[in-house]
């Protein structure tokens, strides 16, 4: 995680927390001048726009406040949904027997994009097979990654 994020876990967290919800994850999405802080929050019995509003104008007095983030951005709470991002290794090895889908930051064996079986995870690794081969992929080195929802 890099040290900006860092900081906007140590800011958003305790008050997320605070409101009886969970910070599932978050991401800094940079498009040109203008930026979007995407914030997941989960709840035992779910989330629903409610929740969001009340998160989004507590995190937004805090970031007014605090100022952590330069130039213009756009903050937007969100329920991770079904087909939910995976921020933590905690995170993946609750989900080992689901089908990912995700993307790396740089080629391994000339690709970014996989989709298959997370089967585990070894110290700061994720097992995914596809096609029946098995990738070590390192968590540092997969930009997202997505469940893929079983019907």
């Amino acid at each position: 995680m890099s040290a900006k994020l860092s900081v906007l876990q140590e800011l958003i967290e305790p008050s997320v927390v605070a409101l009886g919800y969970q910070l599932w994850g978050f991401e800094m999405i940079s498009q040109g001048r203008h930026s979007m802080l995407r914030i997941y929050i989960d709840a035992e019995a779910g989330i629903d726009v409610e929740d969001c509003a009340k998160v989004s104008r507590q995190v937004s007095g805090i970031l007014d406040v605090e100022d952590p983030i330069s130039g213009e951005y756009t903050l937007e709470v969100s329920s991770p949904g079904m087909d939910r991002p995976l921020f933590t290794l905690e995170q993946y090895s609750a989900y080992v027997g689901h089908v990912l889908q995700l993307k790396l930051r740089m080629p391994f064996d000339g690709r970014r994009n996989f989709k298959g079986l997370l089967s585990g995870i070894e110290n700061e690794d994720i097992v995914l097979v596809v096609d029946q081969e098995e990738y070590l992929l390192p968590i540092d080195h997969i930009e997202k990654a997505n469940i893929v929802p079983q019907f």
